[in-house]
């Protein structure tokens, strides 16, 4: 089977499964330094409204207050960071790292008078920017992608606002609602050329004007073809009389008479 040029945007190598091992391998490994050697560590994640907590901003990803806390963030974070390189591998280091910062920045802005820290922002982010983005894209393949996501990760919308769950239990919900918004943009505005369908005709370019173009105007505004009025016949040419026609030319009456043989 010949696969389209689209489809050979997609393969596998080794960097789709060391890129999300090594940076959930990050955070456990800043989770056990926290717990053993630094646990004032969660001051480095954002603080709201404040100088100090911009630092948090692209390191509260990597930050988690308890160990169900790294291990719920841990199995998304992986299997997420995984579907994005596999699939937007041109937009890779742009949707992580601007997702990270504009998830972060969110938070700082809107977020309650407390420390914010672990990857769930990014978690929502790549749920937002994978499920819009594939959805915009209208390619089959990330149409799926999208739809997956949604069957696995549609139930975290409801973290991403204030309620008694997120405000009893010491949720970012500040976080969350920060990185879905920051993933639903960059699906809008990053654009994914490698996924548009192929251009072989001028009227597929999205500027093509048909309106000066012959054959289009056979047809009116609803597509129906438009019979063109038959041609008038030409006006027959007059052939004025010369000096050698008038020569070969006589009015004298010829008869000819038929003699049978005997």
């Amino acid at each position: 089977m010949i696969k389209s040029s689209i489809d050979n945007n997609f393969y596998f190598s080794p960097s789709v499964f060391l890129f999300p091992l090594l940076f959930v391998m990050v955070m456990w490994v800043c989770f056990y330094a926290g717990l053993h050697y630094f646990p004032e560590m969660h001051e480095y994640g954002i603080l709201p409204k404040t100088l100090k907590g911009l630092r948090g901003v692209p390191l509260h990803v990597f930050i988690h207050g308890s160990f169900k806390h790294l291990l719920n963030n841990s199995i998304p974070i992986f299997f997420l960071i995984m579907a994005l390189k596999y699939f937007y591998r041109q937009q890779f280091w742009k949707v992580l790292i601007l997702g990270i910062l504009f998830s972060g920045i969110g938070t700082w802005l809107i977020g309650r008078n407390s420390y914010h820290i672990g990857a769930s922002s990014l978690v929502y982010c790549l749920v937002s920017f994978i499920f819009f983005k594939g959805i915009l894209s209208k390619y089959y393949r990330l149409v799926a992608l999208s739809l997956t996501i949604v069957l696995l990760y549609g139930g975290i919308i409801w973290y991403m606002f204030p309620n008694a769950e997120t405000l009893k239990g010491n949720v970012s919900w500040e976080g969350h609602f920060a990185g879905f918004v920051t993933g639903l943009t960059m699906g809008i505005f990053i654009k994914t050329p490698q996924f548009e369908k192929p251009i072989f005709y001028d009227w597929e370019h999205p500027d093509f004007d048909p309106s000066d173009k012959p054959f289009f105007k056979q047809f009116d505004e609803n597509g129906n073809f438009i019979n063109p009025p038959k041609p008038e016949p030409p006006e027959p040419e007059i052939i004025e009389e010369t000096e050698v026609d008038s020569y070969f030319k006589s009015s004298i009456r010829v008869i000819y008479e038929y003699l049978k043989m005997k």
